[in-house]
């Protein structure tokens, strides 16, 4: 492994103890750095490795669709871990604000040696690691099993837009789509009590999941690989031309399993690649010029993959990189300044249409696109990639 994904995030030096990965951001025991060093650690110190996840069932707003699609993940995590020896354990929070206290008192209970967790830029999870980080009395790491480049590797600051950020990841996806090593039966193992994972009351703790499934998607790690390979097979071969229709299901359809982590983005790029049968620095070459060509004609198959791979790499890890480096990602501080300025100057114009929070909810305006585009997120969970930037913009201009 490719030692500059890890991050030490504290000076104490291991003594004795298991090792204790906490799972978070990356949701799966295939092709997880994180979990992978967490397995070295555990090897190179003979002691075993124990995984633990901490669930909140209405985590940040989330609905019966998110945690049940959560949920099916994880049954997919503790039988992959119980088949390669690594014991696994879910904590359960009321509230987000218990997370960080429940993983702490997992490893003072475990007698955790090392600590071992995802990287992610966002506020809510920085949080917890800095309030374990003051209380934790062994070596903790961090490890971004998320994005192909480490997010503090393939920028040293915020980027401006893709045209800058291109030519940094472009740069260095040689080095880091290396193949990954697999996760290996775990040889110490851990003598301890290991408690049942009662997933039927795991479920019950959103009572109107209970009734049955309420998404055409199904978590896990064996579900996103069936949509990675229908992709290859019967999409890819299109994806520049069809993509932007919404009338066509010419999308990958990974989303959900690459926002969960039920898969590895550079797992995908890998696949893709093999099927192109040219290094990826040919595949991406003279992108620009590959932009230009009309999405309507019968493009090459090369440009077929580079125009997905973009999506995959470029606007993706970007989005990483915005919200690491930018403390207020998350609000209007956060716009750049010509957007602010444009937002203050555009803010009073008289609105031909204003809508309340719950019209917006039940797709009650005027515009029936804009009903399409609300009424397939309510149904499906997911909105077809090319409306949601009309579908945002929108929701601004009348309110």
């Amino acid at each position: 492994m490719n030692q500059s994904r890890a991050l030490k995030l504290n000076t104490k030096e291991y003594v004795a103890g298991p090792v204790v990965y906490w799972m978070s951001r990356d949701q799966r025991v295939e092709d997880n750095w994180a979990l992978l060093y967490a397995q070295k650690l555990a090897t190179d110190y003979k002691v075993p490795l124990l995984v633990v996840f901490n669930l909140s069932p209405y985590f940040l707003g989330g609905n019966q669709r998110n945690y049940m699609f959560k949920v099916e993940g994880l049954q997919s995590v503790e039988k992959k871990l119980t088949a390669l020896a690594i014991p696994f354990w879910i904590t359960i929070d009321t509230t987000d604000k218990e997370t960080s206290r429940h993983i702490l008192e997992f490893c003072e209970a475990h007698k955790a040696g090392a600590f071992v967790t995802d990287f992610s830029p966002l506020r809510i999870q920085r949080t917890w690691l800095d309030s374990i980080r003051t209380k934790i009395t062994v070596p903790m790491y961090g490890v971004d099993a998320h994005n192909i480049v480490p997010c503090w590797i393939s920028s040293p600051k915020q980027e401006f837009a893709a045209y800058t950020f291109r030519p940094k990841i472009h740069k260095l996806l040689p080095t880091y789509l290396e193949e990954f090593p697999k996760v290996k039966k775990h040889k110490i193992s851990y003598t301890g009590t290991i408690p049942h994972i009662d997933w039927k009351k795991i479920m019950a703790e959103r009572e109107e999941v209970a009734s049955g499934h309420v998404s055409p998607f199904k978590g896990g790690e064996d579900e996103a690989n069936k949509h990675l390979n229908h992709f290859l097979q019967s999409v890819l071969p299109y994806y520049g031309r069809d993509r932007n229709d919404p009338n066509l299901d010419a999308q990958s359809n990974l989303s959900p399993y690459l926002h969960y982590g039920h898969i590895s983005a550079a797992r995908i790029v890998r696949e893709v690649v093999a099927l192109v049968g040219k290094p990826i620095e040919i595949i991406l070459s003279d992108q620009k010029n590959k932009a230009k060509v009309d999405i309507k004609s019968e493009l090459l198959f090369e440009n077929h993959a580079a125009a997905y791979l973009e999506e995959l790499i470029v606007r993706r890890e970007l989005s990483d990189n915005f919200c690491f480096y930018n403390p207020h990602y998350d609000t209007v501080d956060g716009f750049p300044d010509w957007a602010k300025k444009s937002h203050a100057t555009h803010r009073k114009n008289p609105r031909e249409f204003i809508y309340t929070q719950k019209q917006f909810e039940h797709a009650k305006t005027h515009d029936t696109l804009w009903n399409a585009c609300q009424l397939q997120m309510v149904k499906t969970g997911k909105m077809h990639g090319y409306m949601r930037m009309y579908w945002a913009k929108k929701i601004l201009e009348w309110t």
